[in-house]
């Protein structure tokens, strides 16, 4: 039952973004071109702790997409490492596109958010500066009940990139797609991965 709820819940969502695109006559991201790469960075949720081999989230997106997915996942990380380590990646596989989810280490340690928020926005300045589009995706509180927290919605208010607060916290709700209580098995990795296509092809980038 829960997971129908999800599942719908995500079919509304889609709807709601798909109708927002067309009344508005554009689309938030690039079309990305047949050759282009993707690179997903983040911590342990981009490495694909949880899932078998080859079944993390940027696995998926290949496959779904046909385009190279790099994943830049280091599990552990926070997001003062992230700002460090993310040149370099950007510089090595010159994506059009990153999608940024990190920031979960942060919460569970209780960082200063306020430096997780700037570490973040940090990031999302490197990755515009390089050329590429932003997907940010928002990560919840330990709470478990909890919606993503709310930097990331003033964050993609402030740089005006496209936005998921929903997905991650929905999906670590669901007993069914985790495999830990802070990780993801092989099936909420696929759905997350699906909603992230959905989501591209939703604002234009395919």
């Amino acid at each position: 039952m829960i997971e129908l709820l999800f599942k719908t819940k995500m079919l509304l969502l889609g709807a709601m973004l798909m109708l927002l695109a067309a009344c508005s006559g554009e689309q938030s991201l690039e079309p990305l071109a047949s050759d282009a790469t993707i690179v997903a960075f983040g911590d342990s949720l981009t490495d694909g702790v949880g899932a078998s081999e080859g079944k993390a989230y940027p696995d998926v997106l290949s496959e779904l997409t046909g385009l190279e997915v790099i994943n830049a996942g280091v599990s552990g990380e926070v997001t003062a490492e992230g700002v460090q380590r993310l040149p370099l990646v950007l510089e090595t596989h010159n994506p059009q596109l990153v999608i940024l989810m990190e920031g979960g280490n942060d919460i569970l340690r209780n960082l200063n958010q306020a430096q997780t928020k700037a570490n973040l926005s940090k990031m999302i300045e490197m990755i515009r500066l390089s050329g590429a589009d932003v997907v940010l995706m928002g990560i919840p509180e330990k709470n478990l009940f909890s919606d993503s927290a709310g930097f990331y919605e003033e964050l993609a208010r402030e740089h005006k990139v496209v936005f998921d607060g929903e997905t991650m916290s929905d999906l670590l709700k669901t007993r069914s797609y985790k495999s830990d209580s802070i990780h993801l098995n092989n099936q909420g990795y696929r759905v997350l991965a699906e909603t992230i296509y959905e989501l591209l092809q939703e604002q234009g980038a395919l």
